[in-house]
């Protein structure tokens, strides 16, 4: 009941900023989003005995929210140089290229990843509110067939309570809706559509794998207990920031007429 609860509040707020928000509002949400998840991934370090990132974790992904997209590299480039050179005042020197590594990697997961929801509002308001929705429709169909039909385990060393039914199921909600709402918004070609579903389902049941690992290897089941019935924020949106990626690059791919 918590889980649907929470779900009945957020996603209406969700669906009026992707839909009806100013581009400052998307902005604003996106980025309180992605610090929030990155101050929860920061809380993932002492299970793998790394220091806190600092602030210039947060300071350096609000840069790469804010610049066009060409810029991202430079700024990753810049913060990996000085992570490396901050780490040099660390007095047990063994674990300057871990912590280095922690900060880098954080940034590139959480506002990385965020940045391309940005780009996809940029392009249209219904290809960020399909790849959320999309994800949202693939997790609901895993979780509650799982918990109902569920009987073979899919990766018992990292998450005990997934299904492969679970997981035929998120795939296959995730590409009807997929090709319906695609087709029917942006008139694209429902093969096309029904692929790029596929793949995004997959990256973003990947993703929840990957956040998963994360959590087992730092000793802790949920990232925080800020969402109730859900866990942490990162714990609701792992899935979403594999499938942002994917879903981009269609129109990126598209936009040098590859398909």
């Amino acid at each position: 009941m918590k889980r649907l609860l929470t779900a009945a509040v957020l996603i209406p707020v969700i669906l009026y900023v992707v839909y009806f928000g100013q581009s400052w509002l998307l902005f604003g949400v996106t980025a309180l989003v992605a610090l929030i998840c990155y101050s929860e991934y920061s809380g993932l370090a002492a299970g793998y005995g790394v220091a806190k990132p600092g602030p210039i974790g947060y300071a350096a992904g609000l840069l790469v929210l804010a610049p066009v997209p060409q810029d991202g590299y430079l700024i990753l480039t810049l913060v990996a140089l000085l992570s490396l050179s901050l780490v040099l005042r660390l007095e047990d020197l063994q674990h300057a290229l871990p912590h280095a590594a922690f900060l880098l990697f954080g940034i590139v997961y959480i506002f990385g990843a965020w940045k391309f929801a940005i780009l996809l509002r940029a392009a249209s308001s219904h290809w960020l509110g399909y790849a959320l929705i999309m994800i949202w429709i693939g997790d609901g169909c895993a979780y509650y067939t799982g918990k109902s039909l569920g009987r073979h385990h899919l990766a018992t060393r990292i998450s005990p309570n997934k299904t492969w039914e679970g997981s035929i199921a998120s795939l296959v909600g995730s590409v009807v809706f997929g090709v319906f709402y695609l087709n029917r918004t942006l008139s694209v070609p429902m093969l096309e559509a029904g692929l790029l579903s596929a793949a995004a389902n997959i990256a973003g049941q990947a993703g929840d794998l990957a956040e998963s690992a994360l959590k087992r290897g730092a000793g802790v089941k949920d990232s925080s207990t800020l969402l109730p019935g859900h866990g942490g924020l990162l714990d609701r949106v792992d899935s979403t920031l594999f499938a942002l990626p994917v879903v981009y690059l269609k129109l990126y791919f598209s936009s040098l007429h590859l398909f």
